[in-house]
């Protein structure tokens, strides 16, 4: 059976010069194709701390011509968008992908947007000259550790948005975000996390930023908050329907607050992030403690059957008739997200693994090493995926075995909360090891 998202008709007018197929919404480029970002993309983000302070030089930083010189012809991830409907987005940024040129590179491979990873947070403030100026000259003025870290985070996603704003244009809105990670020890507390992410979209003041925020009891309600504020929203770490059905009631409950009190919709993306690989990995952990008793055949079918009835999720939620009203307002369903980032891209079971969830008018969120690799490879016809049936049988024979998804599903919300909280921690480590602060 191959799953094809159709929520119903947006209002907005269908991108220019690529015929679409059946639905009123799509996720194909506009009039010209990625590999025609050019390096006239380039740009000095000033700080918000004045002209004097250190820029993000998105180019200059880079001695390799070759490191931001578009591919010539379409690649594997340019191609995808148009045969498949299906966007590659790439699960982190650093400062290096910026003054390297490696960001620009990916961007005219195919790469249409940047995720936000738990996992990855302190990377973005990793060890390297990038930041020594920058970071000392925070500190030279008062700055503490946490300030001097949400200023480099706030300037290089500064930077990263003025490099995918075209694709954001040229898509009009569908892609070219880039997600930030809202602080961890904020998505606890519903009336704090709101007042952060708010507090972030008008420190960026981008339309194409996208907040992140796990997807935890409380995260859910924070997302309902933000989006009836007129905040972009990645919902993450969701590992199962249950909560995922939970936001996007929280979407639509926030755009019919946001719409009541006049705000225009068509401003107002959301995503929700669904992280398959490590849903997989702790299922296939526990099949395997299972020993003789288990099923060695349902390891590495978890994540992919959940991600099939997600879109079935998706199919009955933004086919109502609530949803055709916010639509015939201008407002755009929440995208689905597959972070696939993790899997071994050499594997053959990792590219079966991204064949599987290649589902129109959905996001791929992969690490730069699969971006590479897919590139490499030529794009054929996916396999047939499985049926919405089938999906449903894995999820039987797990519970059968005594693997529930929902258990599983809480298990790893505690874990992703505790490695952010770590990641964070080691982030605040370095700018105090820069500062002397200890």
């Amino acid at each position: 059976m191959r799953v094809t998202l159709t929520p119903m008709e947006t209002g907005r007018a269908e991108p220019r010069g690529l015929a679409t197929q059946g639905s009123g919404w799509s996720s194909t480029w506009g009039d010209r194709s990625s590999t025609q970002v050019s390096k006239s993309t380039t740009v000095l983000q000033e700080s918000d701390r004045g002209a004097d302070a250190p820029q993000v030089d998105l180019l200059g930083g880079s001695s390799d011509p070759a490191l931001a010189a578009p591919a010539c012809g379409p690649s594997t991830l340019t191609r995808m968008p148009v045969e498949r409907g299906v966007s590659s987005w790439l699960d982190h940024l650093s400062r290096a992908d910026l003054d390297h040129g490696s960001l620009h590179r990916m961007i005219a491979e195919g790469v249409r947007g940047v995720g936000a990873a738990q996992s990855e947070l302190a990377d973005t403030l990793e060890v390297c000259a990038a930041h020594d100026e920058q970071l000392r000259w925070l500190l030279a003025t008062g700055c503490t550790a946490p300030e001097a870290y949400w200023d480099i985070t706030v300037a290089d996603t500064k930077a990263a948005c003025a490099l995918m704003r075209p694709v954001y244009e040229m898509s009009q809105g569908t892609d070219g975000f880039v997600s930030l990670q809202v602080a961890p020890a904020h998505t606890r507390r519903t009336r704090a996390t709101t007042a952060t992410i708010c507090g972030l979209h008008r420190r960026i003041d981008r339309p194409n930023l996208l907040v992140a925020i796990p997807a935890t009891a409380s995260g859910v309600q924070a997302l309902q908050a933000t989006v009836s504020a007129g905040c972009n929203i990645n919902a993450t770490s969701i590992f199962s329907l249950a909560r995922y059905a939970a936001v996007i009631e929280a979407y639509q409950t926030g755009l019919e607050a946001f719409v009541a009190l006049c705000g225009d919709p068509t401003t107002v993306h959301g995503l929700a992030s669904f992280s398959l690989s490590r849903l997989d990995a702790e299922v296939d952990r526990r099949v395997e403690l299972l020993g003789g008793r288990g099923a060695p055949e349902l390891r590495g079918l978890a994540a992919t059957a959940q991600a099939i009835l997600a879109c079935h999720l998706f199919e009955e939620q933004f086919s109502t008739q609530r949803w055709a009203r916010l639509a015939r307002r201008g407002a755009t369903p929440q995208r689905l997200a597959w972070v696939c980032a993790g899997t071994d891209p050499d594997n053959d079971h990792a590219q079966q693994y991204l064949d599987a969830v290649s589902v129109r008018n959905t996001v791929q969120v992969l690490s730069a090493s699969t971006v590479a690799t897919v590139n490499d490879r030529s794009l054929g016809d996916p396999p047939p995926r499985i049926s919405a049936t089938d999906a449903a049988g894995v999820v039987s024979a797990l519970a059968e075995l005594r693997i529930d998804l929902d258990d599983v599903a809480a298990a790893l919300e505690r874990q992703s909360s505790s490695l952010a909280q770590h990641s964070l921690a080691d982030a605040l480590d370095q700018v105090c090891e820069g500062s002397g602060q200890r």
